[in-house]
């Protein structure tokens, strides 16, 4: 990779943010009035506690999924993305150049709704403030990394649109939220486990109840990292220099 190459495309990329305020506001915005919802719809900051965390995992991951795969895919179709691959650029320069503004934006959308939920909601928590921080930007990353990697087999925004069903709802479901997972069957649990989402509602779990770094919680970190790392490495490969 060549590092001017990658910061110029995330140049850009910000630049373009800075012309499209709706899109900006719905990736920072979006998920600390989702949080703010469903604080009022429990009604008791005990219950909102315990839905929190897997919350603060789940919005930034599908928000992050959605914006991602749908403004990669308007670059693709306005052929975009076909100009700058006839340039000396590789295709791991042009997705991590992605990947680190959208990367940028996450950070502030995770900041946004940390503080909305510590200082205003109540959430009360037993670990580090910025261990929390940082597994739910890794979680917004996990997102952008999929939808990126998502983008490439699409051809249209609708069809961006019909892989969240695909990548976002079965980790939404299975990822604990709903139910513990060791109580699932042996087939939905065993699916749960090779889902990162999984791993990063754990880890934002275990920063809330507790204040140890235990080896399970950096294992989760770095199956969150390391799922993230894949689904751009994987879309680089995927990444046509042709639109169809």
């Amino acid at each position: 990779m060549n590092t001017s190459i990658l910061l110029a495309t995330t140049a850009r990329i910000l630049n373009q943010f800075r012309h499209d305020r709706r899109t900006v506001a719905l990736m920072i915005l979006m998920p600390s009035l989702l949080l703010i919802l469903l604080r009022f719809v429990f009604n008791s900051e005990q219950a909102f506690s315990r839905a929190a965390p897997a919350l603060l995992a789940v919005f930034p991951f599908a928000i992050m999924f959605i914006v991602t795969s749908i403004t990669t895919l308007r670059e693709r179709t306005t052929a975009t993305l076909e100009r700058l691959m006839t340039m000396p650029i590789a295709k791991l320069d042009l997705l991590f150049g992605y990947a680190l503004a959208f990367g940028l934006v996450a950070v502030v959308q995770v900041l946004v709704a940390v503080g909305v939920s510590l200082y205003w909601l109540g959430l009360s928590i037993g670990g580090s403030v910025w261990l929390l921080v940082v597994i739910a930007g890794l979680d917004a990353l996990l997102g952008t990394a999929l939808g990126l990697f998502a983008s490439a087999f699409a051809r249209t925004e609708f069809q961006a649109v019909q892989f969240m069903p695909l990548f976002v709802m079965p980790q939404v479901l299975l990822c604990g939220l709903f139910s513990p997972r060791e109580s699932m069957t042996p087939v939905l649990e065993w699916l749960s486990n090779v889902m990162p989402l999984s791993y990063a509602v754990d880890a934002l779990t275990a920063v809330t109840t507790s204040s140890d770094i235990t080896g399970e919680l950096v294992q989760d970190l770095t199956i969150v990292a390391a799922c993230g790392l894949l689904a751009l490495v994987l879309g680089a490969v995927t990444l046509r220099r042709r639109t169809p």
